[in-house]
C-alpha cells in the first residue's frame, strides 16, 4: 500500500473566506490559494479541488494508457491528455458531475481503431477513473 498526504487550511466563512493548499507530502507543489468564488466562478489564477482532480485524472489516465500500450507491444511515442472536470450546482447541491478526457497520441505501428480500443480499456483501468465511477460521468475523446 502507498499513501499520499496533502494539507490545507481555511480561514473565515465559505463565501468570504479563503484557504491555502499548504503542503503536499512530495514537496512537488506548495502554497496554492483556494477560495469559493474562484472555485465556482472565474478562477483568476487561483486553483480549486476540481482543477487538481482534473490534473490527477489526466496524469493517471496517461499512465494507465502507456502501460496498456506497452503490454500490447506498441509503446507510445507521446501521449497528450487533458481532463476537463465539470463542477456544477445540481438539485443535491454543488457536485463534480463529469470528467472529459481528451487524448492525442503518437503510437507507431498502431491503427486508429486499435488505439481507441486500448484507450477505452485504459479509461476504466485508471485508478482515478475507478474512484470516480458511479458518481461522475467519464468520457473520452480522441483527437487527431
Amino acid at each position: 500500500m502507498t499513501t499520499r498526504t496533502a494539507s490545507a487550511t481555511w480561514n473565515g466563512t465559505l463565501l468570504e473566506g479563503s484557504g491555502t493548499i499548504t503542503n503536499v507530502e512530495s514537496g512537488a507543489i506548495g502554497a496554492l490559494p483556494v477560495s469559493w468564488p474562484r472555485r465556482s466562478e472565474a478562477h483568476e489564477g487561483v486553483t480549486s479541488p476540481e482543477e487538481l482532480l482534473a490534473a490527477a485524472h489526466a496524469a493517471c489516465f496517461a499512465m494507465a494508457l502507456s502501460g496498456a500500450l506497452a503490454r500490447n507491444t506498441t509503446p507510445a511515442e507521446r501521449l497528450d491528455v487533458s481532463a476537463t472536470v465539470a463542477f456544477e450546482k445540481v438539485e443535491a447541491g454543488w457536485r463534480v458531475t463529469s470528467s472529459k478526457l481528451t487524448l492525442k497520441g503518437v503510437v507507431p505501428g498502431l491503427d486508429a481503431a486499435k488505439f481507441a480500443e486500448i484507450a477505452e480499456g485504459a479509461k476504466g483501468g485508471c485508478p482515478i477513473s475507478s474512484a470516480l465511477a458511479g458518481n461522475v460521468a467519464i468520457s473520452l475523446e480522441i483527437v487527431a
